[in-house]
């Protein structure tokens, strides 16, 4: 098991946690980040964009690296790269519930397969001299929550941490995770157990850590618009005496966001990173405005702007705006 700074970890999410992404999320105080999601066909046929994709393990330390598979001996394969370029560990997805993973019998679809699984689970550990995680669901659907029975398994095995998002895959994001029902895995197994889903709080980690028994917390959504809050969440959790966890000023989150969109920039080229920067950007409005017009206006001025001097200037001027409601309010 490789060390965590503390209990508070980024999810991958495909899309979202790139490079740009995980640095700062890393810098600003993560327990620990992954590289976004990467199919093993993709990784093991050493897909340019793939590859671009698990990149950081020069700068991020220790670096994960999460790979979705369905066959072992190319699951494997997949493995064995990521170990090549740098990986620290392996995180096994079988808890993706998207669409197109799950009609390639893939990420959650392979619950359904708990032998299966656990082949590819053996095969992974065979392949590689670092240790390897497990992400999962509670279960295909409400009829089939075998989670706890495939982490028992999955531990004798060789794996060395499991991670659990509270719903089943048929659930996707609907409803609310099921904290309590993430204790059946905890209390089925020695290793350390993550708990997942809807922790949007610091109040959301605490609770979830208190019902589910679980080691610590992933942050997935909650994440988006604010890459600073992993590492708040850490340091509220580790905090013994209660709540005296730091939490990033506006000034600081004016410097973040400003750093984010010219590395952004860089990683992706002129273009690509404008349009990509677009949803970041659009998160970070909604978390800076509670008012739905002022999240609207903001919205024209830097997500149909193509010219990153421009974007630039109006992110001075609306943090300038931010900063005078935020004098006018303390007077």
């Amino acid at each position: 098991m490789i060390h965590l700074r503390n209990r508070a970890l980024l999810a991958p999410m495909s899309g979202i946690t790139d490079l740009p992404f995980r640095r700062l999320a890393h810098r600003l105080g993560a327990g620990l980040v992954m590289a976004e999601m990467v199919a093993s066909r993709m990784l093991a046929g050493e897909h340019r964009q793939t590859l671009k994709r698990v990149m950081g393990a020069d700068e991020i330390s220790p670096y994960v690296i999460q790979i979705s598979g369905r066959e072992p001996v190319e699951t494997a394969e997949a493995a064995r790269i990521a170990a090549g370029l740098g990986a620290d560990m392996i995180d096994i997805n079988m808890g993706c519930p998207a669409r197109k993973v799950t009609k390639g019998l893939a990420g959650s679809a392979l619950m359904k397969e708990p032998e299966l699984a656990l082949s590819i689970i053996e095969a992974v550990i065979e392949a590689v001299d670092i240790p390897v995680s497990l992400k999962m669901r509670l279960g295909w659907d409400e009829n089939s929550l075998n989670a706890a029975s495939i982490a028992r398994r999955a531990e004798n095995a060789g794996i060395t941490m499991i991670t659990v998002h509270g719903r089943t895959r048929q659930q996707f994001y609907k409803g609310r995770a099921d904290w309590r029902a993430i204790g059946k895995v905890v209390r089925a197994v020695s290793v350390p157990v993550i708990a997942n889903g809807d922790i949007l709080s610091f109040e959301d980690a605490e609770c979830c850590l208190t019902l589910s028994g679980a080691h610590g917390v992933m942050i997935g959504r909650g994440a988006q618009g604010r890459p600073w809050i992993v590492g708040e969440y850490g340091r509220w959790l580790s905090d013994k005496k209660g709540r005296s966890a730091s939490q990033i000023s506006l000034s600081g989150k004016k410097a973040v966001i400003l750093e984010h969109y010219d590395s952004m920039l860089d990683f992706y080229g002129r273009d690509l990173g404008v349009r990509n920067a677009r949803k970041h950007l659009g998160w970070y409005i909604c978390e800076l405005f509670e008012d739905r017009k002022q999240q609207s206006l903001w919205r024209i001025k830097l997500c149909s702007e193509d010219e990153p001097k421009i974007v630039r200037a109006r992110l001075l001027e609306m943090f300038d705006k931010l900063e005078n409601i935020a004098g006018e309010v303390a007077a």
